[in-house]
């Protein structure tokens, strides 16, 4: 089994502004990053390249198409958004969301920051997408924009699916992005 992890790490920079880069960190995972959140600079990585399954990461990418969808006037967080068969039936982690239950976009953020619901991330991508499928499109165009040239994604939710992969530099791309958007660190932050 093959997961990567990625977070935002606060760093102190030594005098200078000189980042030792040839830090002797020892990482227990095939495949990591540590990356300055403004500027871009890796200050360490290990295989960051190499194609593993992201797991709920995957979610960073939902996360970021939706707040994208809200900050462009696209949607509001108070849009209602009404849970499809297909977002109940999801399985692994759930914001427990049953068929034709109303929730707002922000209650959704909420299901898939905090609890990391499969459920509220394919409510969310319906929702936007129109079916699931449309958003996974939408998902793989933004990654392309984006310059991850070793991710496709097959899903929102990061459930396994044959050639759903990314690496670790191609979610530390979309993760410094997502932290663009400073509302949805009220989501995630919790």
């Amino acid at each position: 089994r093959s997961t990567i992890l990625a977070s935002p790490v606060k760093t102190s920079v030594a005098p200078k502004n000189k980042i030792d880069t040839n830090a002797n960190l020892e990482v227990d995972a095939k495949s990591a990053i540590l990356v300055e959140p403004v500027t871009g600079k890796i200050i360490f990585e290990k295989n960051s390249h190499e194609k593993l399954a992201p797991a709920s990461v995957t979610k960073i990418m939902t996360m970021l198409i939706a707040i994208e969808n809200v900050d462009s006037g696209k949607m509001k967080l108070s849009d209602k958004v009404t849970v499809s068969e297909n977002a109940k039936k999801m399985g692994g982690s759930s914001m427990i969301l049953d068929t034709g239950e109303v929730r707002t976009v922000e209650e959704l953020f909420k299901g898939i920051a905090i609890a990391s619901g499969n459920d509220a991330a394919v409510a969310m991508a319906e929702h936007i997408g129109g079916s699931e499928s449309n958003f996974v499109k939408m998902m793989n165009d933004r990654a392309a924009e984006l310059g991850m040239k070793d991710t496709t994604f097959k899903n929102p939710t990061g459930l396994p699916a044959d050639g759903h992969l990314t690496t670790a530099y191609d979610i530390s791309i979309m993760s410094r992005e997502l932290l663009k958007h400073p509302k949805v660190l009220k989501y995630t932050g919790t």
